[in-house]
């Protein structure tokens, strides 16, 4: 069976693109979500074989750009239009305040790195699922491929319930806000991995961070990079990039 081959959009949170987090993150992942073009050398992350090699660990990372999940990739159901999702996420943040996420720490989850908070936030939690809850709406359901895939991971039955669900299973009481750094790593390689995102990342990690914009992000076809389609800023109705 072909898989789908219409656009799929998501509901991220990433820095503005001037932001010296994104700066960084963009020169690590070797790849700017804003443009869709690869950043010149930067941040100290000059094209050396050392590099090279940290490509190879950030394939995955690099597609979805930097971000943090809140409504994962979906493709739009019939009657939809990207449109209509644009004006629906503008009416959505002229209610919410930014929400904070505090100081962050490169973290493991599930065998590969990201900045995650340092310390729970409840709010955040909530937050997330009102978006999840909110633009679910436009969300077509998972195709039989796109469904297969995701059984595979080691899903436990809550997690697969979500999946049926909401198409995702890490939602709700599963969500941990994280920006994900790179692909799975070799356990062999997870201290010098982890030593060298804390020397490129750590003299950013102590600011008082806040989701306080919302990205809506689009991958055109199955082989493309995500990009950021349209950014608002919450509790206006700023748009701070427009879809091109």
């Amino acid at each position: 069976m072909l898989e789908p081959s219409s656009p799929r959009y998501a509901i991220y949170y990433t820095p503005a693109p001037e932001h010296p987090l994104t700066v960084t993150a963009r020169a690590w992942l070797g790849r700017d979500a804003f443009t869709g073009g690869s950043p010149t050398a930067s941040a100290g992350l000059a094209d050396t074989g050392t590099n090279s090699a940290r490509r190879a660990l950030t394939t995955a990372a690099s597609c979805y750009g930097f971000h943090a999940t809140l409504k994962a990739p979906f493709r739009l159901k019939e009657g939809c239009s990207v449109e209509k999702l644009e004006r629906a996420l503008r009416a959505f943040v002229t209610d919410w305040p930014s929400c904070p996420i505090g100081s962050l720490k490169v973290d493991m989850l599930g065998g590969f790195f990201a900045l995650a908070p340092v310390s729970p936030i409840p709010t955040l939690h909530g937050f997330a699922s009102c978006i999840v809850e909110e633009f679910d709406r436009f969300r077509a359901p998972l195709s039989p491929g796109e469904f297969q895939r995701r059984l595979c991971g080691p899903l436990d039955d809550i997690e697969t319930t979500h999946l049926v669900r909401w198409g995702y299973p890490y939602v709700f009481d599963r969500f941990r806000f994280h920006m994900p750094l790179t692909d799975r790593v070799p356990v062999e390689s997870q201290a010098d991995v982890k030593k060298e995102l804390n020397a490129v990342f750590g003299q950013l990690l102590s600011e008082d961070y806040s989701v306080d914009t919302l990205s809506l992000f689009v991958q055109e076809h199955p082989r493309a990079n995500f990009v950021v389609r349209s950014q608002f800023a919450l509790r206006t109705r700023t748009l701070l990039k427009e879809a091109v």
